[in-house]
């Protein structure tokens, strides 16, 4: 059986396929895939479930025996996205995490990469074949991990103004979530072979606002050295008044608070995603579903403390793609990618930036400069502050990404939302790739994963790549990549000074 603090993960049991490693809640067996060690639904807290449900996470319940990991946890409750197919299984049950490790011994512990999915703080899952995180794993010599988290209703709603002395409810469930997976990361990864000390978090779209969010949480602090958010919405962040207001709409929509603790998770689900959907229209811009300034387990909002050079001082890398929003009006109407709801979204914020924003987009109110500008108001605008925030206090690195291959462009997506993700984990490239783009893919795969392993090993990128400072120098991921100072100063220079509601 391992032994925490050595170095090759696990061992063999009988047969040669599966590995029995020790937690600090038992033992779990994993198995063998080539070249690969991997663990999946390895419980990180327990179910929170009956009692414990809208409550932060506890301790997972020790057992006996050994516990098969041979089988991704359930997904968070959430409602079913994109054409009709087989859904995972979903469950409340669903605090688990998965773990992919090199089969050979190594020298010395292994850096660990924790990545954290999007979805809008509402869908997702870490089964997705897409963060299996096997070539990570392969290349970059290192241990992976993947985790779930509460979702929606579940995680990203407030209902602490019911709670009662018998019914106790606390915050910020989904955060606390994955504040308690790095912890059982730092408790227990050194018996899979990782060094808890070199623990690298990343995370893609809410995954991203996650590792923003986690920057600018004190009990966060310690639980990993080293961060990557890929397009982020950093201000994808809920006041305390307005997180009561959704909440008070949900438990009228169920018919009262008492149904928060007793009925099934799917009517929870369904009541709130109308009530979600609609601030798509009555609030545009922003999200009601995120983490909560709370003035607790998230006392202030990022933005803010970013602002102020007090989040965690870590090496980050942040960055956005060319057209974030142009996914959105097709697969996912949430944005504020319209003239009507662009015009909203300056009501509820900030109408003096309106002329000289939409200036900066030339042709609005056209379709693509709508979206273009709908798209940078989530994710670029807000990620720039993060950036400047934070390059006075560690070192920073930025990023854009603008490779789009043939069949994109063909579509008219561009390098849009989320197509960074199968380069940095070389997935899915030949389909993507389609109509003569392969090639060209996989090398973008090849230059940007070695920059995110090159983090994971070393804290920083490759030394081709420049510390974001004064000049805002980018590294611009496209056919060839560059080095740039500034890109898109006009439209930065237009933004200055807008802040999301």
């Amino acid at each position: 059986m391992k032994v925490p603090g050595t170095t090759a993960p696990g061992s063999s049991v009988p047969g040669g396929s599966e590995l029995e490693v020790a937690t600090r809640a038992g033992v779990v067996r994993g198995k063998r895939r080539g070249d690969l060690l991997t663990w999946r639904g390895v419980p990180y807290a327990a179910p929170p479930v009956g009692p414990l449900r809208l409550r932060a996470p506890q301790p997972v319940e020790p057992w006996r025996g050994v516990r098969k990991a041979v089988r991704y946890g359930k997904q968070a409750p959430q409602q079913a996205f994109g054409p009709p197919r087989p859904q995972p299984l979903t469950s409340e049950d669903c605090l688990t995490l998965n773990v992919v490790a090199p089969a050979l011994p190594s020298a010395e512990p292994r850096p660990v990469m924790v990545f954290l999915h999007g979805g809008g703080y509402t869908i997702g899952t870490s089964r997705t074949p897409l963060y299996r995180g096997d070539a990570l794993a392969r290349r970059g010599d290192l241990v992976y991990v993947s985790v779930n988290y509460r979702l929606g209703v579940l995680g990203y709603l407030d209902f602490t103004d019911w709670a009662t002395p018998e019914r106790p409810v606390d915050s910020n469930l989904g955060l606390r979530d994955q504040v308690a997976a790095l912890e059982w990361v730092r408790d227990n990864i050194a018996a899979f072979g990782g060094d808890p000390s070199r623990v690298t978090i990343f995370g893609e779209s809410a995954g991203g606002n996650a590792v923003t969010t986690l920057l600018a949480t004190p009990a966060a602090a310690g639980l990993f050295c080293a961060a990557i958010a890929q397009s982020p919405a950093p201000s994808n962040i809920v006041t305390r008044p307005d997180a009561a207001v959704t909440a008070g709409q949900v438990v009228d929509a169920l018919g009262g608070a008492e149904r928060l603790f007793h009925a099934p998770a799917s009517a929870l689900v369904a009541a709130a995603d109308r009530i979600l959907l609609d601030a798509v229209e009555t609030a545009p811009g922003t999200r009601a579903a995120g983490p909560v300034v709370d003035g607790d387990f998230l006392p202030e909002h990022p933005l803010d403390v970013f602002e102020a050079g007090r989040a965690h001082p870590v090496p980050l890398v942040i960055g956005t793609n060319d057209r974030e929003g142009a996914l959105f009006p097709r697969v996912w109407d949430i944005l504020a990618t319209t003239p009507e709801r662009i015009e909203g979204m300056f009501a509820h914020s900030d109408p003096a930036a309106r002329d000289r924003v939409i200036a900066a987009y030339p042709g609005y109110p056209s379709t693509d400069a709508a979206i273009d500008l709908g798209g940078d108001s989530v994710f670029w605008w807000p990620s720039t502050l993060v950036a400047q925030g934070h390059a006075a206090v560690a070192p920073t690195w930025v990023y854009r990404y603008e490779y789009a291959p043939p069949l994109l462009r063909a579509l008219r997506f561009g390098a849009t939302h989320g197509t960074e993700l199968p380069a940095v984990f070389a997935y899915g490239l030949a389909t993507l790739g389609a109509l003569g783009g392969t090639r060209a893919l996989r090398a973008v795969s090849d230059r940007m994963q070695a920059q995110w392993l090159h983090v994971a090993r070393h804290g920083a990128p490759l030394p081709s790549w420049p510390q974001y400072g004064a000049a805002r120098t980018t590294l611009v991921f496209g056919q060839r990549d560059r080095v740039q100072d500034d890109p898109l100063r006009e439209r930065r220079l237009a933004w200055d000074g807008y802040r999301a509601r």
